[in-house]
C-alpha cells in the first residue's frame, strides 16, 4: 500500500507576490514560482514535470488558483 507524501505547508507574501506557472511555448517546459506584483520579478520555486508535482506545489503554498504565463 502506498501513502501520499505529507507536504509541509509554507506561507508566502501574498501582498507583494502572486503564484505563477511559467510555460514555454517551444518545448512545453513548466516552472512554478512567484511574480512580484510591483516589479515583475519572477522567483522560480519548482520545475514541474507532471501533474502531481504541480499539485504538490499548490498544496505546499495553499494555492487554489494558478495563473499561466507564456
Amino acid at each position: 500500500m502506498f501513502w501520499k507524501k505529507k507536504v509541509q505547508q509554507v506561507d508566502y507574501d501574498r501582498e507583494n507576490w502572486r503564484p505563477v506557472l511559467k510555460c514555454s511555448i517551444c518545448n512545453g517546459e513548466q516552472v512554478a514560482g512567484f511574480k512580484n506584483i510591483r516589479t515583475g520579478e519572477f522567483r522560480e520555486d519548482s520545475f514541474i514535470r507532471n501533474p502531481s508535482e504541480l499539485e504538490e506545489f499548490m498544496e505546499k503554498y495553499g494555492i487554489t488558483e494558478l495563473q499561466k504565463e507564456y
